[in-house]
């Protein structure tokens, strides 16, 4: 009997359950990039460690420059070990095309995102639960999102990230319900399923395009989707 829903933001309403690195590996695809995609990994990897260490972006940066920031910390790497022999013009416009092909596709699938996330909040209260830059507040307005959810339980803000489950009993409590009355929905097995489920919540696996090719139980989440309207 589920009286509210928890949602997971990164890979889940603006991805469609594809993982981050993939979205980003297939627009340096599209665009020409000519880098190998293990050369790619080991530049996304370094930018993601570099923005959990130090307080790159700011409270106020919307997604287009956090994704910006983002492309132009892979980029570099690739650069300064060797990867990719680029001049300045070079760089400055695979940079900029990369950014204008992702930041696309977001807004589509924000877009689609929202349509269902409306016909929900018609029913159900709702919280986001998300690990993020201390921002995602300000990129739910850019996208339009920002109306559907009661209260937002950011990483960067409460101290602690996912997979610990007691960032999820968090978000129970700002919905007032029993977890047993809250489903969570999430892209990732590890960070977003399997805690929510030791905070007691229901769950739905939202599958895409993983990182890995590693296979989990899927018998453990009570749902498993494809596209968020089948939530609905």
């Amino acid at each position: 009997m589920i009286k509210g829903y928890i949602f997971d933001y990164g890979g889940t309403l603006d991805t469609a359950g594809c993982h981050w690195g993939q979205m980003l590996w297939h627009a340096y695809q599209r665009q020409q990039v000519p880098v190998t995609e293990q050369q790619f990994r080991d530049a996304y990897v370094y930018a993601e460690r570099t923005l959990g260490k130090e307080p790159i972006i700011r409270p106020d940066f919307t997604f287009y420059k956090t994704l910006s920031v983002k492309i132009r910390l892979e980029m570099e790497s690739l650069c300064f070990t060797g990867k990719w022999d680029a001049d300045e013009a070079e760089f400055k416009a695979k940079h900029e095309a990369v950014l204008e092909d992702l930041y696309q596709q977001v807004k589509d699938i924000t877009s689609h995102s929202r349509e269902v996330l409306a016909q929900l909040h018609a029913k159900y209260p709702m919280v986001l639960v998300s690990n993020f830059y201390g921002n995602i507040n300000v990129v739910l307005r850019e996208f339009g999102l920002d109306g559907f959810f009661q209260d937002v339980v950011e990483s960067a803000v409460v101290g602690f990230r996912k997979p610990d489950s007691r960032i999820f009993s968090l978000g129970v409590e700002k919905l007032g319900l029993k977890p047993e009355e809250v489903c969570v929905v999430g892209d990732s097995f590890y960070k977003d399923i399997e805690p929510a489920i030791k905070a007691g919540c229901h769950t739905v696996w939202f599958t895409g395009e993983g990182w890995t090719d590693k296979t989990y139980d899927e018998s453990v989440p009570d749902k498993i989707i494809t596209d968020l309207s089948q939530l609905l």
